[in-house]
């Protein structure tokens, strides 16, 4: 029985023993509160931010190394698979030495194509067949070489007021061949020669085309104005030299070559 002054007030009642079920029944063990994540999503988002922080620190590192790298505070670096030349060339051997006394008076640069074809007879072309369009490009120089000056070739007046002098002819130098401008146009080789190239190689063809090249280089240059050159810029250089040594006529000619 309650008491007078307390017929108003409600029922004292214990916690662990609620009278309402529907509105005070605890949350069962195995059931999440409400916000929190359960003891699985728990198990599989740890994992995950873990990646995420290792991925993300990573990321940092590489942005702050590739940002040393480009303001030049840190050494560049080197590809470890780069492919690399070693030169174990031997050092060139002098082998001698020669005076040269010749007065290189023209040059001329010359470009010819070479159409070497070899074949066989009675055999088809697609079975052994070679040819080759080589485009060579070369330098021819045209010198007055003074050391083949005769004694008497140097003939001054009585008075010292003119003088004349007796070269050789203007000779031809070896054609120079540049590789670098020189270079093969098209090649057409049977099936025959294919073949025999993957047992063996034959410089000897390239160096053919080669011949071939400086040959005709150097006919050309012997057909070209290039000694009438080299005589005319030999004459003047000789007449600018000896009239400022004095003297007033000066009279420079050629032997037959």
């Amino acid at each position: 029985m309650s008491r007078n002054g307390d017929v108003n007030q409600p029922t004292r009642e214990f916690p662990e023993y609620p009278t309402d079920s529907a509105s005070t029944d605890p949350a069962p063990a195995d059931r999440p509160a409400a916000g929190t994540d359960g003891p699985a999503d728990a198990g599989r988002r740890g994992p995950a931010r873990g990646l995420l922080l290792v991925l993300g620190a990573a990321a940092l590192v590489v942005v702050v190394l590739l940002g040393t790298q480009v303001t030049g505070l840190w050494p560049s670096w080197r590809n470890p698979f780069a492919q690399e030349t070693t030169d174990r060339s031997q050092p060139p051997l002098l082998k001698s030495i020669r005076d040269l006394s010749r007065y290189v008076a023209a040059e001329g640069n010359f470009q010819v194509v070479v159409d070497l074809e070899t074949d066989r007879k009675y055999v088809p072309d697609f079975l052994l067949n070679e040819r080759t369009l080589f485009v060579g490009a070369g330098r021819v120089e045209a010198y007055v070489d003074f050391s083949k000056i005769a004694e008497g070739a140097v003939v001054e007046s009585a008075d010292g007021k003119s003088v004349e002098i007796t070269l050789p002819a203007p000779q031809m130098s070896d054609t120079n061949l540049d590789i670098e401008k020189s270079y093969v146009f098209a090649e057409k080789r049977g099936l025959l020669n294919r073949l025999g190239d993957v047992f063996a190689d034959d410089p000897n063809r390239q160096r053919e085309v080669y011949r071939l090249a400086e040959e005709r280089i150097t006919a050309a240059a012997r057909d070209s104005e290039l000694a009438a050159r080299a005589e005319a810029n030999t004459r003047k250089m000789l007449e600018g030299l000896l009239r400022s040594l004095g003297y007033q006529t000066v009279t420079v000619t050629y032997t037959a070559p």
